[in-house]
Formats: structure tokens, sequence, C-alpha cells
């Protein structure tokens, strides 16, 4: 009977070491993770180039819109090769100043849920 109280106790402490570990790494892996996103981020906000406008034509191939200075080009990138197609003048391109248009990321998607879903509580259509 002391065997098989003690053998529940171990296999609970081992249970209990393993979930502490576990979030431990995890914990260490989002902070890690945030901190490389806010350094690629800080490292290429302040660069010459940047990549305007995509679209795909295909499985592997692009036509992109780049800035780089203060000119414009429109680039065909495809699996091996980027070819040059023509340069732009920024008077022919419509520029969007920031992101007014569409969602940025997880957290713009999230809140618009929750925006739906307090107004359905709030109309009384609580599904």
């Amino acid at each position: 009977m002391i065997l098989a109280v003690s053998g529940r106790t171990d296999s609970y402490v081992q249970f209990m070491t393993i979930l502490i570990l576990f979030v431990f790494v995890l914990g260490i892996t989002y902070f890690v993770t945030r901190w490389i996103g806010g350094y690629q981020k800080s490292a290429s906000s302040n660069t010459n180039m940047e990549v305007v406008e995509t679209l795909r034509m295909s499985n592997n191939k692009y036509v992109q819109i780049i800035r780089i200075g203060q000119k414009y080009l429109a680039v065909a990138v495809c699996k091996d090769s980027v070819t040059m197609l023509a340069e732009i003048p920024k008077g022919d391109l419509c520029l969007v100043e920031g992101n007014s248009g569409g969602l940025s990321g997880f957290k713009d998607v999230l809140a618009k849920i929750q925006r739906e879903k307090f107004l359905e509580k709030e109309d009384g259509r609580d599904e």
C-alpha cells in the first residue's frame, strides 16, 4: 500500500515538473520571438528600399512595384530570376499612406471579430 501511494506521488511530481518546464520553455520562446521580430523591424525600417505592392501571377511568379530611393520600379520575380520591367513615375501610382484599407495583422482581425460579437450582443442577436 505504501508503494502505491509513493508511486502516485512520484508520477504527480514528475508531471508537475514537466508541466513547469514546458511553460518555462514556452515563455522563453515567446519573448525571444518578440525580441527577434522587434530587432528585424527596426533593422529594416530605415532603408532606401521597400516593396510597395505585389501581384501574384502564378505559383512562383510575381510582379512587384518596389521603391529604391525616390524611384519606383516594376519587376518580375520568378523562381530563379528577377527582371526589371519598367520605371514608373510617382505620379502614375496610387500610393496609400499607412494601412487604412486592410487589416495588418492578427491583432486587427481579433479586434474586428470582438467588435462584431459585441454589436451582435447589443442587438440581441446573441447566437
